[in-house]
């Protein structure tokens, strides 16, 4: 399966989708000016990995902010990671905040509130 490798800019988050090397991760900011547009080839990437997916999957979210058009577009995306976990894999998502931050870690909460899927809330520091 390709991998796909987003370098993130002011606007777009870095997301790395590498399914060989067990990497799947969203960082940074999310305000893209074309949401759908920006996001279409990772749930796209999902669907085909959600026809062979690995023996455990874990998605890091390690954004510092994302805009309410954003917000759509991640739900989208934990709804797949459902649905992978529905057909009977093991998947878990962590949702990394900065531990001042009580927007990102009340964000989500929110979306571990919606979804069926086990959820980790990991807080860090910022030095």
């Amino acid at each position: 399966m390709e991998v796909i490798k987003i370098v993130g800019t002011d606007d777009t988050p870095s997301v790395i989708l590498d399914a060989q090397n067990d990497m799947f991760e969203i960082s940074g900011r999310s305000l893209p000016e074309d949401v759908a547009a920006f996001y279409e080839p990772i749930l796209d990437w999902l669907d085909r990995y959600s026809e062979k997916p690995n023996e455990k999957t874990v998605f890091n979210f390690k954004l510092v902010y994302f805009n309410t058009a954003s917000s759509k577009l991640l739900l989208d995306i934990l709804l797949k990671l459902e649905e992978i976990y529905e057909a009977g894999n093991d998947v878990l998502i962590r949702w990394h905040y900065p531990e001042d931050d009580e927007d990102m870690q009340e964000a989500g909460e929110e979306y571990a509130d919606i979804v069926e899927v086990p959820f980790e809330q990991v807080s860090y520091s910022i030095d």
